[in-house]
């Protein structure tokens, strides 16, 4: 064919193909610290996006748009250079020259940030389980000044400081090692220095992992389970009752943190939150990367709190609250794929960010953990080692947390694997006894027709963690995002989604009283709580018991009111109810 007959059909293809890159929607599916991590004063970060027409978009940073000089452009990454002495965190966000506007993400200015181990970084240990080779953390003693620790044992040991908690004075150190040998040769000396509190491996892939349950588990529509909670009564008391006429409830905005990598706001059920979300009405908003699929895990916990009503799919709780909103602020931050390490850098950021509700919809089981049936647990499981170091991690979180920061309150999943929360032998991080954690079990509807309020509306469902260590239970399934509106999602079990739901009617209380406590918080949730399952005898647990068995005092004292001695489930109407009535007591 001649050259002047190939020439116009290579011009089509140019043409459909850049029609094609103009139709793709402008979105952030990556955030990360680049640069030098450590440094306080000038920050950097790469941000990864799709969709990018050609030029340098503007970018909005909590209200502001950054200066030209301060962004530069390398292919899809935009790389910023940012002064912290004039920038506060916030929201960011891009919109490029047409007037398209990104999904917003959440840019944290605080000081925790890990790296993560990339494929080529990681190898099987005896256990067959992916580890980290060269990239560890070390918890320094508090009497010590940690960089200056971090990088006196690196400069010792031939490492190089990486990353950094900060306020947990924990330091990521990358080792001059090449297997795992030399890794746990190199961890023994590490942990034998007497400034080094703990040294946390990570067991992690590099690659996205969730905990929710097998896909052969048992599933229930999703619709309905929510009823088991009084979901819609709940809603509809904070809409009529916080503007009511004679007795307003004045509210407050709150922030809620959701450890989670991406949300799709290509899905119907997110697609109103791009660009700013700030206005002259209060209204919920969602800061996340970007995802590419509405069903996946990030999605369907964050949907729980934030999905947009009668689309289809997903629908948010907080989202619905809307109408008498102070402004929800549901960020999905996961700092990076670095394992338990990134979930606490994310988390201590949040709160320094000003984060009362934190979501961990995560856990992990220690290997050799037993189900309720006595087999092995076989899901999200780390060897001994991992776990003394993760365990040493969370305690340090926690105390932090107690010290600097105690009106924080954290909403744990109790975990899929038919086992026990309760005790460090089995799973973390709800084996902690701390007023400032929440355990979130799961329940499911069960076949009988008997009121919502009766025992037997519901059921345990099988795959929940139990024990005493759970504080109260919410529905596990729901329904996931669509990638088209007015379709019905997939039903997704499991008390990951629970969890939120948990975490929801706790920022609503929260609004209607940002003066309540974590411990406070607590006791109004079992004191208006439904039950469910059998009657309790107080004997150590069984296959049938859930939670905590509701005691006397959740219930005025009165020995024989019916709901002593039996499982604690949420009734979000009630909760709501007591939170308004604390106003008067809770100064």
């Amino acid at each position: 064919m001649l050259p002047h007959l190939i020439a116009p059909g290579f011009a089509l293809l140019a043409l459909a193909s850049t029609l094609a890159i103009a139709a793709e929607p402008l979105r952030i599916t990556g955030l990360q610290r680049c640069g030098d991590v450590l440094s306080a004063v000038q920050q950097q970060w790469c941000v990864s996006t799709r969709g990018l027409a050609q030029g340098t978009p503007g970018v909005h940073l909590d209200g502001h748009v950054l200066p030209a000089a301060r962004v530069t452009r390398d292919g899809d990454t935009l790389r910023l250079n940012l002064d912290t002495a004039r920038l506060d965190s916030g929201p960011l966000w891009l919109q490029d020259a047409g007037g398209q506007a990104s999904n917003p993400v959440w840019l944290s200015l605080k000081a925790s940030h890990v790296v993560p181990a990339g494929p080529g970084e990681v190898a099987k240990n005896m256990d067959g389980l992916t580890t980290y080779v060269d990239l560890v953390s070390l918890l320094i003693e508090e009497r010590h000044d940690g960089l200056q620790e971090a990088q006196r044992l690196a400069d010792k040991y031939g490492a190089k400081v990486v990353g950094a908690i900060a306020p947990l004075n924990v330091y990521q150190l990358r080792l001059p090692v090449s297997d795992l040998v030399q890794r746990d040769a190199m961890v023994l000396r590490l942990g034998s220095e007497v400034s080094v509190d703990a040294v946390v491996i990570e067991e992690s892939a590099p690659e996205k992992g969730e905990e929710r349950e097998p896909a052969d588990a048992q599933a229930r529509p999703g619709g309905e389970e929510w009823a088991a909670n009084r979901f819609m009564d709940a809603v509809n008391f904070y809409q009529r009752r916080i503007p009511a006429r004679d007795a307003a409830v004045p509210v407050s905005p709150v922030r809620i943190g959701v450890i989670e990598r991406d949300v799709d706001f290509d899905a119907p059920d997110f697609a109103d939150y791009l660009g700013p979300c700030r206005g002259e009405r209060p209204r919920t908003c969602l800061y996340a990367r970007d995802a590419d699929k509405p069903d996946g895990h990030g999605s369907t916990v964050a949907g729980v709190l934030a999905a947009r009503w009668e689309q289809g799919g997903n629908t948010g709780f907080l989202r619905g609250l809307d109408p008498a909103s102070p402004g929800f602020e549901v960020i999905v931050e996961r700092n990076s794929d670095a394992g338990i390490t990134a979930n606490i850098a994310a988390s201590v950021n949040l709160v320094e960010d000003g984060v009362r509700v934190l979501n961990w919809s995560w856990g992990i089981h220690r290997v050799g953990a037993k189900n309720v049936e006595g087999d092995e647990v076989d899901s999200l499981v780390r060897s001994g080692l991992a776990m003394s170091g993760y365990e040493e991690l969370l305690e340090e979180f926690f105390l932090w947390l107690r010290k600097e920061h105690p009106d924080v309150v954290v909403i744990n999943s109790a975990g899929n694997g038919a086992s026990y929360s309760g005790t460090d032998e089995y799973r973390l991080p709800s084996s902690f006894v701390t007023e400032q954690l929440l355990v979130v079990g799961g329940h499911q509807r069960s076949e009988r027709p008997v009121a919502v309020d009766d025992p037997a509306y519901v059921v345990k469902r099988a795959a929940s963690n139990i024990d005493a260590r759970v504080d109260i239970t919410a529905a596990a399934c729901v329904q996931a995002s669509t990638a088209q509106a007015d379709q019905r999602g997939e039903v997704h079990c499991g008390t990951s989604y629970a969890t939120p739901m948990v975490a929801g009617v706790v920022a609503a209380m929260l609004s209607i009283n940002p003066r309540l406590q974590p411990e406070q918080l607590r006791l109004l949730l079992r004191r208006s709580a439904m039950t469910l399952g059998g009657e309790g005898d107080f004997e150590p647990m069984d296959a049938e018991d859930l939670t905590a068995p509701i005691l006397p005092s959740e219930r005025n004292y009165q020995l024989n009111d019916k709901d002593v001695g039996r499982s604690a489930r949420l009734d979000m109407h009630k909760a709501l109810d007591l939170a308004v009535q604390s106003r008067d007591r809770v100064r």
